[in-house]
């Protein structure tokens, strides 16, 4: 089983018409059963017209009534990729990830509030976030297929990076994964480590996950202190940033010490505290990960 998406999932891309939007649409065809998964494209400049036999549409709502996709994966450009991510939850996708970086902050609080206050049902990854694999079925994102082998290790991560070199590690142990989950580096996101994992402490085909974190924020602790109250499989962690100095903003838009919280070093303890095996050597994520196998 996978969590988030599966063979059985349809997807609608969001800025199918920019290029980014086409390369990708078109790895993501051409992996597993994306051929059945991506079934509509939106620009309501294009409406009517087709991209590798898939059809354009003016709206997301108009291509979930013609087409039934429950799921969008906006590539829109960082000036109108939040009304993209909204357009998506007013037509009550299932799940919406937003690849797209660099939107600014403030669109996204007005974005994530007001699906709060609205309560939509609509699950929100990213942005700036390489998207979703569920290995052998379906890849909506940027990440490289190749590199994924089935299995049963579920991965979330904040860096795209990261989760690559995570699963590049797992599937040379033989290990194959159950899902991938990238959920993006900015300090403002939907989905979070910590509903992430539960989706994984769920799941019957899931046994063991690596979670990947960053400086910066505390939802790695967040994660962490529910996991210790509801451990029922290893989790083994690796946090990216040992060496950054406060103040100083590293890479990801959310990767910031402040006021000597969110530090490497205190995530790591927190995380260890909490029952969660972590490393600082990234090279060592998949081989730890398989010590802890039962």
């Amino acid at each position: 089983m996978s969590i988030l998406i599966n063979k059985n999932t349809r997807v609608v891309t969001q800025g199918i018409t920019g290029k980014t939007g086409q390369f990708h649409t078109k790895m993501c065809q051409e992996y597993a059963n994306g051929r059945n998964c991506f079934v509509a494209g939106v620009n309501p400049k294009k409406a009517g017209e087709k991209f590798e036999g898939i059809p354009i549409f003016a709206s997301v709502k108009e291509a979930r009534e013609k087409t039934g996709v429950n799921t969008s994966v906006i590539y829109v450009p960082p000036p109108g990729a939040a009304a993209a991510i909204w357009e998506a939850v007013e037509a009550d996708l299932d799940l919406v990830i937003c690849i797209t970086e660099g939107i600014p902050v403030r669109d996204l609080i007005e974005v994530r509030d007001r699906m709060r206050k609205q309560n939509r049902k609509t699950i929100l990854v990213g942005p700036n976030c390489p998207g979703v694999i569920t290995p052998d079925e379906i890849k909506i994102g940027i990440m490289p297929g190749h590199i994924h082998k089935k299995g049963r290790i579920g991965v979330v991560s904040r860096s795209g990076t990261l989760t690559y070199e995570a699963v590049g590690q797992l599937s040379e142990l033989g290990l194959g994964q159950s899902s991938a989950v990238g959920i993006g580096g900015d300090p403002v996101n939907g989905l979070k480590h910590k509903e992430v994992l539960e989706l994984f402490m769920n799941d019957p085909e899931t046994d063991a996950v690596i979670m990947i974190g960053e400086i910066g924020g505390s939802d790695e602790e967040t994660a962490a202190q529910w996991y210790q109250a509801n451990a029922r499989k290893p989790v083994v962690g690796f946090i990216a940033g040992v060496t950054a100095p406060p103040g100083k903003r590293m890479g990801h838009a959310g990767a910031i010490i402040s006021g000597g919280k969110g530090t490497a070093q205190e995530k790591l303890a927190v995380m260890e505290a909490c029952g969660i095996r972590v490393t600082k050597n990234p090279s060592e994520m998949g081989k730890l990960l398989k010590s802890v196998l039962k």
